[in-house]
């Protein structure tokens, strides 16, 4: 399977990353940041706190979907996964991330 790769885009004059799976699914998706430096420094952070299972919070939507986020060490979300269709299904989600989440970036900014 290919390896997974961080995609940096600009939206407006906002900059956001995306972890992305060998296959191109989204893993898990930045907030928007206003310099491509902060962008940048949010992709640091997953490579630094993806491996690690307790800045993983597990979390359920409105409509009853499991979804995950991941925490840096000071408790800040760096990235939000998507919906998934079950509790199982975000657990191999969370295993995906910490399995791409040293990928290198695709800056398409």
């Amino acid at each position: 399977m290919a390896a997974g790769y961080f995609l940096l885009t600009k939206s407006g004059n906002q900059f956001k990353f995306a972890l992305k799976a060998g296959n191109h699914e989204t893993i898990l998706s930045s907030e928007l940041y206003a310099a491509k430096s902060s962008a940048q420094n949010g992709i640091a952070s997953v490579k630094t706190n993806s491996s690690i299972d307790a800045n993983y919070e597990r979390k359920t939507s409105k409509d009853d979907k499991p979804y995950f986020v991941l925490k840096a060490a000071n408790g800040e979300v760096i990235g939000t996964s998507e919906l998934y269709s079950s509790t199982s299904a975000a657990e191999k989600g969370i295993g995906s991330c910490k399995a791409n989440g040293h990928g290198p970036t695709r800056d398409e900014t």
